[in-house]
């Protein structure tokens, strides 16, 4: 091949490997590891609603349609915070502060998933979850991006509306309505967040300094913060053992509760040590618990698809 074929065939070899990087930041703006979390709790929800398993359609359909909605949520927040994501450290490789994506592009890329997430949930699924989901869309994206992560200390506890928005919509879309068990479920997801998302604010607190982005860590002591992240850890155990008396009805039995107090009880004592560190002034080693939270929400939820179908 001469040297003039050669440099002729470049940009056909080129082109894949543009387009998959094209795709790739498209991904990432939809924050694919957070939808993953989000979905871990709408499965259980929606057995628990269905007594058992859902048809397939169903359950396939809820779930892309809440990865739309989710990634909506998601582009839309990389959208209104591109200007402080580029002064974090954590955030400044995303796809708008490096330039990927435009910021228009972006937009409309957002547009069309919040479009198609409520389109799909409504026809396939029923009209009460394609309203959460647009509800969640909207506070996620509008009030929390724009209003309380900007302007308020509490704005993990605000925030933790839409992040257990996914519950709701599980259960409405087999029920078309909405009941204690998914309250309670609900409630579990929305305390659980307080002590997950401040681990990680402790430890990305200059970042969040740096972009004068207000997260609890970064405005009081980190005794304080500790502090509150056991109390919310407690919360989330009390929460999560109401589901027996609750949801009894729904097969919610001895098994789920033991599981419950024994995880909601590693939860605890996980954030009590974090307190203890911090008292000390030692390494507070915030992110064993951020990575604890994790597995004890997975297995929570596991623990109540189990005692569904059982």
């Amino acid at each position: 091949m001469t040297a003039l074929s050669e440099r002729q065939a470049d940009p056909a070899r080129r082109l894949p490997a543009v387009l998959r990087a094209r795709i790739t930041a498209y991904v990432a703006l939809t924050k694919p590891r957070i939808i993953e979390l989000l979905l871990v709790t709408t499965v259980p929800a929606m057995m628990l609603a269905a007594r058992g398993w859902p048809s397939w359609t169903l359950l396939l359909s809820t779930l892309v349609g809440g990865t739309l909605a989710a990634g909506a949520a998601n582009v839309f927040n990389c959208y209104f915070d591109r200007d402080i994501d580029r002064l974090m450290h954590r955030t400044q490789k995303r796809p708008l502060p490096t330039g990927e994506i435009t910021p228009r592009a972006a937009l409309i890329f957002g547009a069309v998933l919040t479009v198609s997430s409520i389109l799909l949930l409504a026809l396939t699924t029923t009209l009460l979850a394609a309203a959460l989901a647009a509800g969640a869309i909207f506070y996620y994206a509008v009030l929390y991006t724009m209003v309380f992560k900007r302007h308020t200390r509490r704005s993990t506890e605000f925030g933790g509306v839409p992040g257990a928005a996914p519950v709701l919509i599980g259960w409405a879309a087999v029920t078309g309505s909405l009941d204690w068990p998914a309250v309670v479920v609900f409630g579990v997801v929305f305390c659980w967040q307080m002590p997950h998302f401040w681990a990680l604010a402790m430890r990305f607190k200059d970042d969040y300094a740096r972009a004068d982005v207000p997260m609890l860590p970064v405005v009081t002591t980190a005794v304080s913060v500790g502090r509150q992240t056991v109390a919310w850890a407690w919360v989330t155990l009390a929460v999560s053992l109401l589901l027996w008396p609750v949801a009894a009805d729904y097969g919610i039995g001895l098994g789920y509760t033991i599981a419950a107090a024994l995880l909601g009880g590693w939860f605890v004592l996980e954030s009590h040590r974090l307190l203890r560190r911090i008292v000390r002034g030692g390494e507070t080693k915030p992110m064993q618990l951020f990575h604890v939270s994790i597995s004890y929400l997975a297995l929570l939820m596991v623990a109540i698809v189990v005692d569904a179908i059982v």
